[in-house]
């Protein structure tokens, strides 16, 4: 099963240099059974754009919570077995947790098969909405639309080699 693990820049530093993601458990995103019936698709692709993107709210989120972390998304592709990512039943009415799952251990970096990130471009809209994310959780439609600014700029796709040139 691909997951899709939101971090930090300083967070891809620290698994680069542990050679892991972790410890765990993890939270992570993937095509779970309730992404499929939220995003109404048959079409794989479709769908793990879907998850990639609710991961990248998820790297919005840590941002807001990390005052000093540099305002990227990162989001990083895992490969992990079925077993190893498993969806919280009772979280599942829960519209914030729509392809949510659970990977319980730690994940070798070797494993990722690629690493998305925001462009140097993105970063004064993604600054904005990590500001503005409280008061869209409270319901601020002029805040929401800041979020969304964040969610106009598509994650770039990087190999796993090229994580030392996005620290640098």
């Amino acid at each position: 099963m691909r997951v899709y693990i939101p971090l930090t820049l300083p967070g891809l530093a620290q698994a680069h240099k542990a050679g892991e993601l972790g410890p765990g458990p993890l939270t992570a995103y993937a095509v779970t059974p309730a992404l499929r019936e939220w995003y109404v698709s048959d079409d794989i692709e479709e769908l793990e754009y879907a998850a990639l993107n609710r991961a990248a709210a998820a790297s919005l989120r840590l941002l807001a919570g990390d005052p000093e972390a540099p305002r990227r998304r990162i989001v990083v592709a895992v490969d992990v077995a079925d077993k190893d990512a498993t969806v919280d039943p009772d979280r599942g009415l829960d519209s914030g947790s729509i392809g949510e799952v659970r990977v319980a251990g730690a994940v070798p970096l070797a494993k990722a098969a690629a690493v998305h990130a925001d462009a140097d471009d993105a970063e004064a809209d993604v600054t904005a909405a990590a500001g503005a994310l409280g008061a869209a959780d409270q319901g601020d439609d002029d805040a929401q639309f800041v979020v969304d600014g964040a969610e106009d700029h598509e994650l770039l796709w990087f190999g796993v080699q090229e994580i030392p040139s996005l620290l640098g």
